[in-house]
């Protein structure tokens, strides 16, 4: 490539998720910053827009890098769905649209591993610079920032009943699980305003957009870094299998997320030296840590008959019932349309003398089938998992052809206390449907079913009926330790002009759903790279 077709920026973010729709708009507030963003997929997809439009993503190649995982022996050798949104906003704009930070503890653990300013009390104030939420506590809550973050606008005798029987079981009512104390049982707070899902790349990149020194482009497909010696000065990519190429004079963010971050740089020869060489990959710097790390949350889904009518979306969405969810959405912006994925759900501890919740289950007001499919049968769903597993697994690349997809590998179930804590949050969900206050409700157990009333039995059903929350982290881990691969400044440890900022350099997982963390990285990493600019 000649050096004409070049082009040179001041920072290059691979990737408009999460994290890199939000350093894109950050770094790009300065206009003496020339920034160039690259996106694999689209700008845009029509359902996207539409909260319920997540039924429509999650297995849609249009907008979803439509991963899976490697069979294992606790899936039952099944090849577990792994969705990853590819297009501006990434896992934002196809994600189930739920709102939650983790617990204080999340934090403070980074920190306690050695990354400096990751605390609790160092990540509030950017969890408070990203959200404009109106209720909670000001001391823990934003007010003005660039991400809607509402209460769903969702009543009736199902959730009435489900919050009660939680109170009889010793789950108390906690409007604010992102305030002072996360434990309780809450309606779920969500990145939709006004019947819009609310991604990084509406309320990120739009405001931006029209910035002179701000360049997106989409269908670009980084295939590797530029590395001069151990100094990272640009990228190489595709736009409609025409190659291209840009230099960055300060920095490259890769922004990828957990699947596509560890398989870029191993593609650009960062990583495991042999692991490169067997696939014919020059090293250009030995990281063993690239890839390593992986955690999800692993989350059977206990299904619930409810016999009294009209409560359900099975119910209320079927039929004639659609064509009036529709209308309720067109003219008020509510409904099953306009709904998060998990309406309501509960932080539990599974068992007494833990500091904080361990346990997570999240309430769907209806049945579905594969595909998303509503039920004939009227219930509801109830996942349940360890919100802090220990299982990790990896992700590494099988070709130097970037677009293979890389080996996952989750490695589930493997420490005995994730399966353990598994079984005793099914039994906890059991407990809640059983209270007296579902009596009304007439329901009953469809799966894991009855009869299956031993752990091992519990954990049998779990391996053949588990899939994952999607919420993989952990494969650019930061730290101090022979196996991190970014510092606490989020620099690629060993190389210049490089840093990784989305949820891959989580060290551990948070206490629920990733996006929230995701974006406050997408935060920090920006105040990172301005602050280290002021610096030079």
């Amino acid at each position: 490539m000649q050096s004409a077709d070049i082009r040179d920026y001041d920072y290059i973010i691979v990737g408009a998720g999460s994290a890199g729709s939000v350093v894109a708009n950050r770094l790009s507030a300065d206009p003496n910053n020339k920034v160039l963003l690259l996106e694999a997929g689209p700008a845009s997809h029509p359902w996207s827009a539409i909260p319920v439009g997540y039924a429509r993503l999650l297995e849609n190649p249009a907008a979803n890098w439509c991963y899976s995982a490697e069979p294992e022996a606790s899936t039952n050798g099944r090849k577990i769905a792994v969705p990853r949104g590819r297009m501006l906003g990434g896992s934002s704009s196809i994600n189930g649209l739920v709102f939650v930070r983790g617990q204080a503890q999340d934090f403070d653990t980074w920190a306690q591993l050695g990354n400096k300013g990751w605390s609790y009390a160092d990540v509030l104030p950017f969890f408070k610079q990203l959200e404009s939420y109106d209720g909670g506590e000001d001391e823990y809550r934003g007010r003005d920032g660039p991400l809607r973050v509402t209460d769903p606008d969702e009543h009736g005798a199902l959730y009435d009943a489900l919050i009660e029987a939680a109170g009889q079981v010793g789950i108390p009512h906690n409007p604010d699980y992102n305030g002072a104390t996360q434990e309780g049982i809450a309606m779920s707070q969500a990145t939709i305003s006004n019947g819009r899902r609310m991604s990084t790349a509406y309320c990120y990149l739009d405001p931006a957009r029209k910035r002179k020194n701000l360049s997106i482009e989409t269908g670009a497909l980084t295939e590797a870094l530029v590395l001069d010696g151990k100094r990272c000065t640009g990228v190489r990519y595709t736009v409609g299998g025409k190659p291209r190429q840009a230099r960055a004079r300060r920095e490259v963010v890769v922004s990828a997320g957990s699947i596509n971050s560890p398989q870029l740089l191993e593609l650009s020869g960062i990583g495991q030296a042999a692991r490169l060489q067997d696939l014919g990959i020059e090293v250009r710097h030995d990281l063993a840590g690239v890839g390593e790390n992986l955690r999800d949350h692993y989350a059977p889904r206990t299904r619930w008959a409810i016999g009294t009518p009209g409560v359900t979306y099975n119910d209320m969405g079927s039929g004639l019932g659609l064509v009036k969810q529709a209308m309720r959405y067109l003219f008020s912006r509510k409904g099953m349309l306009g709904i998060p994925a998990a309406p309501l759900r509960a932080f539990v501890r599974s068992r007494e003398g833990l500091d904080g919740p361990d346990v997570l289950l999240g309430f769907v007001p209806m049945l579905y089938e594969p595909g998303f499919k509503l039920s004939a049968t009227a219930g509801i769903t109830c996942y349940a998992h360890a919100m802090r597993p220990d299982s990790t697994g990896h992700i590494h690349i099988t070709s130097a052809d970037p677009k293979t997809p890389p080996a996952i590998n989750f490695n589930f179930l493997s420490s005995p206390l994730d399966a353990e804590i598994t079984v005793r949050a099914v039994r906890i969900v059991r407990a809640l449907m059983t209270a007296p206050a579902m009596t009304a409700l007439q329901t009953k157990e469809l799966a894991p079913g009855p009869m299956r009333a031993s752990d091992q039995e519990i954990l049998d059903w779990v391996k053949a009926a588990a899939e994952t929350t999607y919420h993989p982290v952990g494969t650019c881990k930061m730290g101090s330790d022979p196996m991190a691969v970014v510092d606490d400044q989020l620099r690629v440890r060993g190389l210049e002009g490089l840093r990784v900022a989305d949820a891959s350099i989580m060290p551990t997982l948070t206490s629920g759903n990733t996006n929230a963390p995701s974006i406050m990285i997408g935060e920090k990493a920006a105040d990172l790279v301005l602050q280290a600019a002021l610096g030079s």
